[in-house]
């Protein structure tokens, strides 16, 4: 126990290190590569992003409302493991972004492997899955990984990963491309949550709809799924302890009494 709490103090130490180096707390974001720039939502026609808000990716934008409050809470308490993990996650991140990007996968999918394993190889859980992305013996053959000899595929990240690409290919396809429902299928399993579905009395259920009847883990990994992405598109906010979910994440420059002429006003406008 004193030697990881010894890591993760002396992983805090280089984090605040190179923020404090870099010239702004964002170049530390292309240093980790925890998460491309492209994937960050553009602000709305005539509006700009609030410089203090806390802003979502995306691909989860329209939560934010119902999330924030987990989001805020989740970082509060975790911050050491966020720290940790997207230390350990330097050199997996980029990997895993080429790799989702070709299957043309949401990128945001890269956390997973923060959830399953910590990025640990040899990671077992107590139903006998297995290595980065937590296949169990079943899944992983359905999706190419050879798992017997001596040599388990799952344990390899490139392999891995491709499989995992090729699951949440499939899975959004499923589910119509709700990111949510794919999440929540990898934890628990498609059966699962289409009972779930059947259960909310919706044909088209969202994960929101259906969140009630997922099992208390899977409520949860779905949540620390979104809270990892949003802090990951806030990072320089969050190394600063400046997660601010108050704030309106976009403003609109609005003329003042002088119209157009320097010295106009600047309005905020809630999104």
């Amino acid at each position: 126990m004193k030697t990881i709490r010894s890591r993760i103090l002396f992983g805090l130490i280089i984090v605040f290190f190179i923020a404090g180096a870099s010239t702004s707390a964002k170049s530390l974001w292309d240093h980790i590569g925890v998460i491309p720039p492209e994937t960050i939502a553009a602000p709305p026609m005539g509006l700009e992003e609030n410089p203090v808000a806390v802003i979502f990716p995306e691909n989860l934008r329209s939560y934010r409302s119902r999330a924030k409050e987990y989001v805020k809470n989740y970082g509060e308490k975790n911050r050491d493991f966020v720290i940790h993990s997207f230390l350990k996650g330097q050199k997996f991140f980029p990997k895993a972004q080429e790799i989702l990007n070709k299957y043309r996968v949401p990128v945001e999918l890269q956390m997973i492997p923060v959830l399953e394993s910590d990025f640990d190889a040899n990671a077992v859980s107590k139903v006998g899955a297995i290595g980065y992305w937590q296949f169990m013996t079943e899944l992983a053959h359905e999706y190419g990984l050879h798992t017997t000899g001596k040599y388990d595929e799952r344990k390899n990240f490139v392999k891995a990963t491709i499989a995992a690409s090729k699951y949440f290919r499939d899975q959004l396809q499923y589910y119509r491309g709700d990111i949510l429902l794919a999440v929540a299928s990898y934890n628990c399993g498609q059966g699962r949550v289409d009972k779930a579905i059947k259960q909310s009395g919706k044909v088209h259920a969202g994960f929101w709809d259906v969140k009630q009847y997922l099992p208390f883990e899977t409520r949860k990994f779905v949540m620390d799924f979104i809270s990892l992405n949003v802090i990951a598109a806030n990072y320089d906010k969050f190394l600063a302890d400046r997660m601010d979910f108050s704030a309106t994440p976009f403003i609109a420059e609005a003329p003042g009494d002088n119209g157009l002429q320097q010295g106009g006003s600047k309005t905020v406008m809630a999104y």
